[in-house]
């Protein structure tokens, strides 16, 4: 049985080296292109380098894209600025990295007929909803040129696949944890900024009044939709994918048993979130299987 190629566009990152693992456990052979501004070499240090061949290089500024295209079975374009506060600050550098490098990642997809373009699109195209749990029908609500380009992204994922019949499916994911989270930087997201303030004996800080929640979901789980989604008849699809529970920041603090220290509320920031999943859960057949304790803990043993 001839093994599946895949692309992983930021395959070298937190999420894209998970599904590395995952694809790679399942027998694909896969092409990693990453830049390495947010990716690390160690993410895929692991790897044998018969399963896993890693190309430098930044998608938005390439001019040969489709010689690593050819043959390939799937794409996964997960390559992306992912940060709101520098995309406040440089929203340009996030408009050619996150839209135009998505338009050449699809142009480069159609042109190799692959079987399945995934799309790592984002819930920040929420804004702060008013609706809980939210659904992929829900108001699209863009806060910050982050939020914009995730979304202008996605609209051409979608476009293609109705205009091209290409086979494209956007996954919008909610805040996602696990192994080989970012966390350094004053960006990095809650858990990870937990995680780093353990191991270094500091406070946990906590924004506002902790109670704010969010809706986490474990990179395995989210990994598993990924293959799960593949082998599916679905195309021309939006799912949002979470675990469809939420939970406090203090709830989250409390996991990780540290001191708490309170700071000011950051702007911008949405009070709750809370994924609907029925829809990618009948579609694929797919249900996320690790709770956020379990997650915290295993990442707590590392």
């Amino acid at each position: 049985m001839k093994s599946s190629k895949s692309v992983i566009t930021g395959g070298a990152g937190f999420i894209g080296s998970n599904l590395t693992d995952h694809l790679v456990k399942n027998g694909h052979k896969v092409i990693v292109l990453d830049n390495f501004i947010s990716g690390k070499k160690s993410n895929l240090s692991h790897q044998n380098k018969k399963d896993v061949k890693v190309v430098k290089m930044d998608i938005s500024k390439s001019k040969n894209l489709n010689r690593h295209f050819k043959g390939a079975d799937y794409v996964f374009h997960l390559a992306a600025l992912a940060q709101i506060i520098p995309s406040i600050k440089n929203p340009k550098k996030y408009f050619e990295n996150n839209v135009l490098g998505t338009l050449k990642v699809v142009e480069a997809a159609k042109k190799a007929k692959v079987k399945k373009l995934i799309y790592a699109a984002s819930s920040s195209c929420y804004g702060a909803p008013k609706k809980f749990p939210t659904s992929e029908k829900d108001k699209i609500d863009l806060k910050n040129p982050y939020a914009v380009t995730k979304f202008i992204g996605e609209e051409i994922v979608m476009r293609y696949s109705s205009i091209f019949k290409m086979p494209n499916i956007s996954f919008r994911f909610f805040n996602v944890y696990g192994p080989r989270l970012d966390t350094s930087g004053q960006y990095s997201a809650v858990i990870g900024t937990f995680l780093s303030q353990i191991k270094k004996n500091k406070p946990l800080t906590i924004v506002g009044d902790g109670k704010q929640t969010r809706d986490f979901i474990h990179v395995d789980d989210l990994a598993n939709a990924f293959l799960k989604v593949i082998n599916s008849k679905n195309v021309g699809k939006i799912y949002n994918l979470g675990s469809g529970k939420k939970i406090s920041i203090n709830s989250i603090a409390k996991i990780f048993n540290g001191k708490k220290r309170f700071i000011p509320i950051r702007p911008g920031e949405p009070r709750n979130s809370l994924a609907n999943i029925s829809k990618v859960k009948k579609d694929i057949n797919w249900k996320p299987e690790i709770s956020i304790e379990t997650g915290i803990k295993q990442l707590l043993k590392n």
